[in-house]
């Protein structure tokens, strides 16, 4: 796959990062697009959110059982959102601030990603098609947690 950008942040270790978007509110980043994939930028800024799709180029080599941010019981890793997949790639809905495309720049809100992450896509989030408000969530449903910083569990 080909890396079209980097994600700028705050965050340069994992420990104390949102583990989600939206624990995020209040961290800021800028998604750098690459030259050559500039020109997609056009009609994104009329975009409440958009989802990154990047790399989780630092995390922990891929683990069939993990004990996830919210829980201290090992789970599956498919039926948690932990970054040591088996293809490290992950998603996040972000609020888009704004566009500037002769920059190859967008300003984002409610990031939970780590500086210098490897951008992979931004495709539109649309609400129609990505919103499932009333849908089970398996074990996160009996969850009394509430924490919303990442610790060093999935660091390299």
């Amino acid at each position: 796959m080909n890396v079209i950008g980097l994600i700028r942040t705050r965050f340069t270790k994992h420990e104390g990062t949102p583990i989600q978007p939206s624990t995020a509110k209040g961290a800021s980043g800028t998604v750098e697009v690459y030259e050559q994939y500039r020109e997609a930028l056009r009609d994104l800024d009329g975009f409440e959110r958009i989802w990154l799709v990047y790399l989780f180029d630092r995390a922990a080599e891929f683990s069939p059982l993990v004990k996830p941010y919210r829980d201290t019981t090992e789970r599956g890793l498919f039926s948690t959102r932990a970054p040591s997949r088996p293809k490290p790639l992950g998603i996040s809905a972000v609020r888009l601030v704004s566009v500037e495309p002769e920059k190859g720049e967008l300003s984002v809100e409610g990031i939970d990603v780590l500086d210098r992450t490897p951008l992979l896509d931004i495709k539109p989030y649309i609400p129609e098609f990505d919103a499932f408000p009333n849908s089970r969530a398996g074990w996160m449903d009996a969850s009394a947690s509430k924490e919303s910083l990442a610790d060093r569990r999935f660091t390299r």
